[in-house]
């Protein structure tokens, strides 16, 4: 049985031996309560990508994909460790989401570092058919919740197309 206690313990700063600048995050934040939509709606949508074109102009962190889901959001990353931590980093923009906007957030997020093209791929596949597992539509393309680097701008419907 998984120590689960463990992973409370470890934090998202990545190894020293890590080229932060080249390293790729798989990240997942969740809101509170699970099941109720707090984040698939164009007036939150609007507000998030803001949030993120503030923090890729302040050289913080820079968004691949994202994903916003009714009650979590999905997204892969890069962010430069050199200014601050992960951690900090969304921390931060939970905080002012949550003082903008209103959403409640769970406490912790979960990350994971994409360590080569196949899992880049894996993970790239898995958040864009996040709505369709979830039936809130039939195909990935009809989901207006999605954007990738290209299209993470604020105005107009963004969707994925990779």
């Amino acid at each position: 049985m998984p120590n689960f206690n463990l992973l409370k313990r470890l934090d998202h700063t990545p190894p020293n031996w890590v080229d932060s600048s080249t390293a790729l995050y798989f990240i997942t934040i969740c809101c509170e309560p699970r099941g109720k939509n707090q984040l698939a709606n164009p007036q939150i949508a609007k507000a998030i990508t803001d949030a993120l074109e503030f923090r890729v102009k302040q050289g913080l962190l820079y968004p691949y994909l994202l994903l916003l889901m009714p009650d979590h959001l999905h997204a892969i990353i890069g962010y430069n460790s050199k200014t601050q931590s992960l951690s900090n980093i969304i921390s931060s923009l939970k905080q002012r989401l949550a003082q903008q906007s209103g959403i409640k957030w769970q406490r912790r997020f979960f990350d994971h570092r994409i360590r080569d093209d196949k899992a880049y791929k894996e993970k790239v596949e898995y958040i864009l058919n996040n709505p369709v597992r979830a039936k809130l539509c039939e195909k990935s393309e009809n989901w207006p919740y999605a954007w990738d680097a290209d299209r993470l701008e604020s105005t107009g419907r963004r969707p994925c197309t990779t």
